[in-house]
């Protein structure tokens, strides 16, 4: 969705923008009302929250460090006492690995959708804007998005190497097309906008018309894109780890857990199963909020 468009001498008497005060309001509780009325969107943010506080408080939740090892415990059983998920080979608590393991993959995710923004975003206004400078910018996320997204992480982590940064740089810069299209396409869309022509008219300057009108107006895209690549980065951290590309053993990761437990997956199945389903859920959260909020912006619901 974009925000709401008023007439171009709202504009010239206005400061805030072509929403202004009153357009932003409605259109933030219609938003509100739109997630409260979708019942996946409430499942999803009730996860989403959910695992962003276990991940803040790991510490306190996680019964031990997540490699504190206990050889005389270990296989144990789900239900034990002290070892309530079980243990693995060397008898590390498997809830404090999931616990510390989803922290790290919400890092990773976050830092990695963040690069594709502070990168993405910036190029695609750039791209929309100025025609003579589009070409470059298709080309160059032609050129990435020539190969696929976990060979161009790998290939980015291999070069950098193991730990939970360069997975992050890794799994962002693959991001990077991505938002550059969706940016881009968002701007070509609003530079003939009413609101736009208004703005040249008073010869505003390119760079006030970029960030003060057409970012604002493209924000709602860009905050859906986010939610929908932010479980593709933790996938793509949780396949980094397996392959030994992400996260250093012996630090906890979804990933990691998974690559240990095929050693002894007929012995303690419950070994893989755990981390899986962790990973599932996470990204299940994510999408179930993200078409919650895509529907939730789009303004052709909005009369609904």
């Amino acid at each position: 969705m974009a925000i709401q468009v008023v007439p171009a001498e709202a504009v010239a008497a206005s400061s805030t923008g072509p929403a202004g005060p009153a357009g932003l309001g409605d259109g933030r509780r219609r938003v509100l009302r739109s997630l409260l009325r979708n019942p996946l969107g409430l499942v999803g943010g009730g996860l989403l929250l959910v695992v962003v506080l276990v991940a803040v408080l790991a510490p306190v939740l996680a019964p031990y460090p997540p490699s504190q090892v206990h050889f005389d415990t270990p296989f144990q059983r789900i239900g034990t006492v002290g070892f309530w998920l079980g243990s693995d080979d060397l008898g590390r608590d498997t809830l404090s690995r999931v616990i510390y393991g989803t922290r790290a993959s919400l890092e990773v995710g976050v830092l990695s959708v963040a690069l594709a923004m502070v990168v993405g975003v910036p190029l695609g206004l750039v791209s929309g804007w100025w025609r003579t400078l589009d070409a470059f910018v298709s080309r160059l996320t032609d050129l990435l998005l020539a190969f696929p997204f976990l060979i161009l992480a790998v290939g980015l982590a291999a070069i950098r190497g193991a730990s939970l940064t360069n997975a992050a740089l890794a799994l962002g810069i693959a991001q990077v097309p991505t938002m550059i299209r969706v940016v881009r396409a968002e701007t070509l869309r609003w530079r003939g906008a009413d609101f736009v022509s208004s703005a040249r008219a008073m010869d505003a300057g390119s760079g006030w018309i970029l960030f003060r009108h057409i970012l604002p107006n493209s924000a709602s895209a860009v905050i859906v894109q986010a939610t929908v690549i932010m479980p593709v980065a933790i996938i793509g951290e949780a396949t980094l780890s397996f392959l030994g590309l992400g996260i250093r053993p012996p630090a906890p990761s979804l990933g990691i857990m998974l690559s240990d437990a095929q050693q002894y997956i007929f012995r303690a199945p419950s070994a893989a199963v755990i981390p899986g389903v962790t990973i599932a859920l996470i990204c299940l959260a994510f999408n179930f909020f993200g078409d919650a909020l895509r529907d939730a912006l789009d303004p052709s619901t909005a009369s609904r």
